[in-house]
């Protein structure tokens, strides 16, 4: 509900947004070394292209004025046209919300911190496996400068 509530702040407020997901080719061809065993046997892994796993869940939708970006690998910059988008955009401040905060959250950050962008994380609109594993990973942000705000607080 909290992603729910930051895309509506976003819109409200003329941010740009860029929606990034994970999709990959149902051999898992193009997917990392350490997640080549769930492509085995013939069944598509996590993330393939046409299924379920690859969509936005329900309520979130890409509106006509919106991009997505197409990733396949943890970060939402490596390898992939976003910097490309928010520099065209003349974008400066990145906001992060999404799953999982270790993986995807934290290294699109530190990305986005090494490009130079202000970076914010809307805390209540990531995810982790545990409380525990999502502070830890908030607070190693928060240590980098990275801006850890909830999304109420959030003021585009």
């Amino acid at each position: 509900p909290k992603v729910v509530e930051a895309v509506d702040v976003a819109r409200a407020a003329g941010v740009p947004i860029i929606w990034v997901v994970r999709e990959h080719d149902p051999s898992g061809v193009d997917v990392e070394h350490t997640r080549q065993h769930l492509f085995q046997n013939g069944q598509p892994g996590s993330c393939t292209i046409g299924t379920e796993d690859a969509e936005l869940v329900a309520p979130l939708e890409i509106k006509e004025d919106e991009h997505k970006v197409v990733k396949y690998r943890f970060s939402a910059f490596f390898q992939t046209r976003l910097n490309m988008l928010l520099q065209r955009m003349k974008v400066d401040t990145v906001v992060l919300v999404g799953v999982q905060t270790p993986n995807c959250i934290r290294t699109a950050a530190y990305d986005a911190v090494s490009l130079d962008y202000h970076t914010v994380v809307l805390h209540d609109a990531t995810a982790s496996k545990s409380p525990e594993v999502q502070a830890a990973n908030l607070q190693d942000m928060a240590d980098a400068q990275i801006k850890i705000i909830a999304v109420d607080d959030w003021k585009p």
